[in-house]
């Protein structure tokens, strides 16, 4: 992966054809890289407005080629969460309904943005939509971002807990309870019916 991601860093001016090219490409590796150019391009500070918007869209339009949970977090958060900091985010809410799981984990783990700078509240909507679903790596997001979000706002993550750890999936709880106090996690997983 090191190497990649140091080709990344080469080619990070990359057009958004090839990359789209690397995006439809079945070796993994390769849609490693473009969603690699993708993330880098999209943080750098003279990316314009408008390249920033080609590359959301170019994101969404090929979620059926990013398709596992390491393309997801490779750039989701930065290209996705990123672009709709700003804007209205019906898109996370669609995405937590989609039928792909790797749409689902990219629904919340988009949010990651938003928390990183203090923005919770999608977080929590996103996983209330989330919270029972099926797959597993769709649950270790949620989990996870629920920890990330309960660091900013801890009353919001036990109001979550005290309506939700009894049936949620035990890997989200552990995920979710894994920075409380000891007792505190101990209380809740003690809820946890499986």
């Amino acid at each position: 992966m090191g190497d990649i991601f140091a080709l990344a860093r080469e080619f990070v001016d990359l057009s958004l054809d090839d990359i789209d090219q690397l995006l439809q490409s079945p070796e993994h590796h390769q849609r490693v890289g473009a969603l690699s150019i993708m993330g880098k391009q999209f943080t750098r500070k003279s990316t314009t407005e408008a390249l920033r918007t080609e590359l959301y869209e170019l994101y969404l339009r090929r979620t059926d080629r990013i398709n596992t949970w390491d393309l997801v977090d490779l750039s989701g958060h930065h290209v996705v969460g990123g672009y709709l900091f700003d804007k209205p985010r019906t898109v996370l809410y669609e995405l937590a309904r989609a039928g792909d799981w790797w749409e689902r984990r990219l629904a919340i783990f988009a949010t990651l943005y938003f928390v990183r700078r203090g923005e919770v509240d999608d977080t929590f909507a996103i996983a209330e939509i989330l919270i029972n679903d099926h797959e597993d790596y769709v649950n270790k997001a949620v989990g996870g971002l629920l920890r990330e979000a309960g660091k900013s706002d801890q009353a919001q993550l036990i109001d979550f807990l005290d309506r939700h750890a009894g049936t949620a999936p035990r890997v989200t709880l552990r995920y979710a309870i894994e920075h409380l106090d000891p007792p505190l996690r101990q209380h809740y997983l003690r809820l946890h019916k499986g």
